[in-house]
C-alpha cells in the first residue's frame, strides 16, 4: 500500500523557506545540484543533447545552475530564455560550462533532436493564472508532439510549467513530464487536478523544511509514490 503523502500550497512552501533563506542557506544551489544529479543519471542511460527552457524566476535559475553541472554529461546543452529577464549568475555559469543560447524561433522551426528537455519556465511563484503565453507557449506547443510521441523526455523543475501549483489546473500547453523534481515539499497541484497526469514520477528533494511545515495543515494528502532524496554536498 502506497503511503499517503502530504502536499502543500505554494504559499506554505514559500513561508517554510523564508527562515532558511534569511539564515543564508543557498537553497537554489542545493536544489540545482539535486536536479543536475537526476539529469546526469538520465544521460548515463541515454546520452545526447539537452534543451533547457529557462524562465525569469527561481525555477529558471535552478535549471541554469543545474545545466552548468550536467553540461559535461550531454553532447550539447541548448538554452532557450523564455523571458527577457533571466537569472544572470545561473546563465553565466551555464555558458561558462559550454551551454549555448538558442533562439526560440529556431526550436519552433526545427525537428526536435534533444533527448531531454529541462522545463524551468515557471514554478510556484507564477501568477494566479499560470497558463503559458507568448514565447513560452510557442516553444511548448512546438515540442509537444515529440514529447507525446515519446521521442523526447521531460524533467520538470518543481512543477510542470503551466500547471497551477495549488489546484492542479492546466490547459493544453503543458509539457507532460517523465519526472518532476520538486523541492522542499510536494506541491498540492502535483497530486490533484491534472497533476498526476502531467507530473510523471515525483522526486522530492529534502531541503529541511519539515520543522516549518509541521506548523501548517497540508492542503491535501494523496496516496502517490514519491522518491525522496537529499542534495549531496555540492562540488
Amino acid at each position: 500500500m502506497t503511503e499517503r503523502t502530504a502536499a502543500y500550497t505554494a504559499d506554505a512552501v514559500r513561508a517554510a523557506e523564508a527562515p532558511l533563506l534569511a539564515a543564508g542557506r543557498p537553497l537554489m544551489r542545493e536544489a540545482a545540484h539535486a536536479l543536475a544529479a537526476l539529469v546526469i543519471d538520465e544521460l548515463t542511460a541515454t546520452r545526447g543533447p539537452v534543451l533547457v527552457l529557462a524562465g525569469s524566476g527561481d525555477n529558471g535559475g535552478d535549471a541554469l545552475f543545474a545545466a552548468a553541472e550536467f553540461a559535461a554529461s550531454a553532447t550539447r546543452v541548448d538554452i532557450v530564455l523564455t523571458r527577457d529577464r533571466v537569472h544572470r549568475e545561473g546563465l553565466d555559469a551555464a555558458l561558462a560550462a559550454g551551454a549555448r543560447i538558442r533562439d526560440a524561433s529556431d526550436i519552433c522551426a526545427a525537428v526536435a533532436d534533444h533527448v531531454l528537455v529541462v522545463d524551468g519556465i515557471l514554478g510556484i511563484g507564477a501568477s494566479a493564472d499560470p497558463r503559458l503565453r507568448g514565447t513560452s507557449r510557442a516553444v511548448v506547443e512546438a515540442l509537444l508532439p515529440a514529447v507525446v510521441a515519446g521521442r523526447v523526455r521531460v524533467i520538470a523543475v518543481d512543477v510542470p510549467s503551466g500547471l497551477h501549483p495549488d489546484t492542479g489546473e492546466a490547459d493544453a500547453a503543458v509539457l507532460p513530464a517523465a519526472t518532476t523534481v520538486t523541492f522542499g515539499a510536494v506541491k498540492a497541484g502535483l497530486v490533484r487536478g491534472r497533476g498526476p497526469e502531467l507530473a510523471g514520477g515525483i522526486v522530492l528533494v529534502d531541503l529541511g523544511l519539515e520543522p516549518q511545515l509541521r506548523r501548517v495543515r497540508p492542503a491535501v494528502t494523496a496516496a502517490v509514490p514519491i522518491v525522496r532524496t537529499a542534495p549531496a554536498s555540492q562540488p
